[in-house]
This record gives C-alpha cells, structure tokens and sequence, in this order.
C-alpha cells in the first residue's frame, strides 16, 4: 500500500489503496488449477501485477487469450531487451519466435529474474497457447510474426528521424494495439477497430514509457538502449547521454518536453477508439492504461527528475485511476484534469510551448465537445481533504491491528 507520508498528504487515497489491495490478493486466488494455465497466471502477476488485476474482468475465453498474447509477447520482448545476447544469435530468433509458439519443447536461456523463468519454462505458454480457439491462435501468430521481424530491423537499425520512432513505437506497441483489437473482434463482443486507431493506443503508452524510462534504458548494461529519436535529441545535445548530466539540465528539459509534445498527437485518435468500445469490462482494461499514461506524461513533463531517478505517479493516485476509471466520462474527465495540469506546467519560453498548447487545447477541445465532462467527479486535481490526519492515523491503526487479526487467525 501507498506509504504513511503520501496517505497524509492525500488521505483520499486510503479507501481506494485498500480496494486496490483487496483486488490484488483476490486476483492472487484466481490461478487455475491446470499446471500450464496456473503458471502462466501466476507468471502474469509477477511480470506485470496491474495487468494481472485488469485483466480479471474480462470474459474467461478472451482473458485466457489476452493472457497468452501479453506472455508471449513479454517473452519475445526478453528476447529483444537482452543487451548481453549478440545480434547474430538474437535476429534469428526474434524472426522465427512465431514459429516457437506451436512447439511446446522450446526454451530460450534469456532474461534476469521472473523473465528467465518465464523463458525457461516458455513450454507452459506454448501448451496454453494450443488450448486457444482457432481465431485467437491465428491473431496471436500474426501480431507475434509482425513484431518479431520489426524488433529484428531495430537490431540492425538505430532511431535515427521521428519516422523510425514512430515505424518502431508500431512494431513493439502498436501491434499489440492493432493484436487486441482482433482477440476483442475474435471474442465476439466489439466491431473490429481501424488499424490507425489501435495503432495511435499502443503508441500513446509506447511513448510514455520511453520517455519515462530514459536514465534505466541509456544506463543499461552491458549496452545502453537508445530509442528517443536522433531527429529530436540532437536539437539539444551532441549525444543522447548528455542529457542525464548537470550541466545541461535546461537543454535536458526542453528535449524531454518535445518528446511529450510528440506523443501527444496521438491522445485524440485513443479517445476515438475508446469511445467505440461497447463491452464494459473491455473498456476498463483499455482505458485504465490510457488515463496512466496522460497521468505520467503530466508528471514528467517538464520535469528534471526523468534525467536524475524514477518519476512515476504515486501509488494512492493509481488506486484511484482503477477504481474510478467506469465510463468514457470518466476517461474524457481524466484526460481533461492531467491536460489541465500538463497546460500549467509549459513555460512559454520552453522552443516548443506553442505546439505543446496547441495539442493540449485539442484534447480539452475532445473532451469538452464529449458533453460529458460534468457527469464525472475530479479525482485528478487536489481538494480540500475531507478527513482530518488524526482521523487518518486513527483509521489506519485500527485497520492494521484487524487486518494483523485476521492474517493470525488465518494462520491458526
């Protein structure tokens, strides 16, 4: 849960970190008996716990094949972000990873920690994979073919204009975009999306966590991973690494806004897609990454600490983005608070402020022409807290010493 500090600070995060808890170790109980089915579920909730709590309120036959096609897709992603792997051995593998799928003795030593195990025992995943229907199987080959020949260009390619972001943003994210828009046509519950705006959702997020992750990726070892465009960075600095030093913090900032301004084009085109969406536990599980990502993006813009640590936002303000992310009021609601509070944040002196309101004042413009934004209540911008700190401490005793109750009993 958030930590003691944070909950004073915003004590309207208590209830929704407690249901987000709640969620998490129902989620946890939820593993399939089968061994193939029980470690894929429970290798879900090691790599990525957020996607294993969205994930469970989907249909069971479009949950078991979104689960396979998030695995499978991690995998070959450990496969392309092993740096010590050399490329001769990698572009192999990467091309033919759609092929691995079907054949259930395949492993492949890669990977530290969770993902090793993921690609040691991938034989799990192949054997779910099989159980698939037919049309899941076939979406799920031709996104993993699709990805794997993208990522091994990539390989052999540097980043080098906006054109290359955007061709690889497309290979390891709008595919998956472009994936879950055939597994939701497949389940039968959604029309089938155009491919622009599948696309446009997967680079939204793409974006943000390159942008997000910039001092992990350049820090890399044994090689950095460069994927901010040369034709951006280069405006700024000599080489992408001068932007995590002190000295040219200004330069560092202004690049790291343009990169915000660039993945902004594509919020209008995700607001389409999501406002299409019918099937009410379909659009949660799209559109809780989508508010993430305007909510990240708001809090990196413009902001140093991408260059010095980690920047993300804080656990009480993610409880509340899942429990209160329901309808596309919601979202439009969300995406109209974070662009407000992203507006506040541009210096007209930054080079590229004109262009960063000019997309901001489109996505508000979206939002207000949406008709729903008085049919949300703000959880985005602050408010007087409604429960006093002695209360909150209070609460916060009286819960832990019912909770440690309850774990002995439990135990007993």
């Amino acid at each position: 849960m958030g930590s003691l500090g944070a909950v004073l600070k915003h004590p309207d995060d208590l209830f929704p970190l407690l249901k987000l808890k709640r969620a998490m170790k129902h989620a946890e109980k939820q593993i399939p008996p089968e061994p193939h089915w029980g470690f894929c579920y429970s290798m879900l909730h090691k790599v990525s716990r957020s996607f294993a709590l969205v994930i469970q309120q989907l249909d069971t036959n479009l949950r078991n094949a979104v689960c396979i096609f998030y695995l499978v897709l991690r995998a070959l992603d450990t496969v392309e972000d092993d740096t010590s792997i050399a490329a001769d051995v990698k572009v192999p593998i990467l091309i033919a990873f759609h092929r691995h799928i079907y054949d259930q003795e395949w492993h492949f030593a890669c990977g530290e920690k969770d993902y090793k195990v993921l690609m040691d025992q991938f034989h799990h995943v192949s054997t779910a994979f099989l159980e698939l229907g037919e049309s899941f199987q076939v979406a799920i080959e031709d996104i993993t073919k699709r990805m794997g020949a993208g990522m091994a260009k990539f390989i052999l390619k540097e980043v080098e204009t906006i054109d290359d972001y955007d061709e690889y943003c497309h290979y390891v994210a709008g595919l998956v975009g472009l994936g879950l828009s055939k597994l939701f046509h497949a389940s039968g519950t959604e029309d089938l999306l155009s491919d622009d705006l599948s696309n446009s959702m997967g680079l939204f997020l793409q974006k943000t966590n390159i942008i997000r992750d910039y001092l992990e990726d350049i820090n890399e070892i044994p090689k950095s991973r460069m994927f901010w465009p040369r034709q951006i960075w280069s405006k700024y600095v000599i080489k992408l690494e001068d932007l995590k030093y002190e000295e040219n913090s200004e330069k560092a900032v202004q690049c790291l806004n343009d990169m915000v301004t660039n993945a902004l084009m594509h919020v209008e085109d995700c607001l389409i897609y999501m406002a299409a969406l019918r099937d009410p536990a379909i659009f949660r599980f799209c559109a809780i990454p989508q508010v993430m990502a305007i909510g990240t993006l708001a809090l990196c813009y413009n902001n140093i600490e991408v260059f010095r640590g980690v920047v993300k936002m804080r656990r009480g303000l993610t409880a509340k983005v899942i429990d209160q992310t329901k309808t596309i009021a919601d979202v439009y609601g969300a995406f109209f608070d974070f662009s407000c509070i992203l507006k506040s944040k541009v210096d007209m002196n930054d080079p590229n402020a004109e262009k960063t309101r000019s997309r901001l004042n489109a996505i508000q413009k979206t939002c207000r022409d949406s008709g729903l934004l008085n049919q949300r209540k703000s959880y985005v911008v602050k408010s007087n807290p409604r429960y006093n700190t002695a209360f909150i401490v209070m609460l916060i005793i009286i819960l832990s010493v019912i909770f440690a109750y309850l774990s002995a009993k439990r135990t007993n």
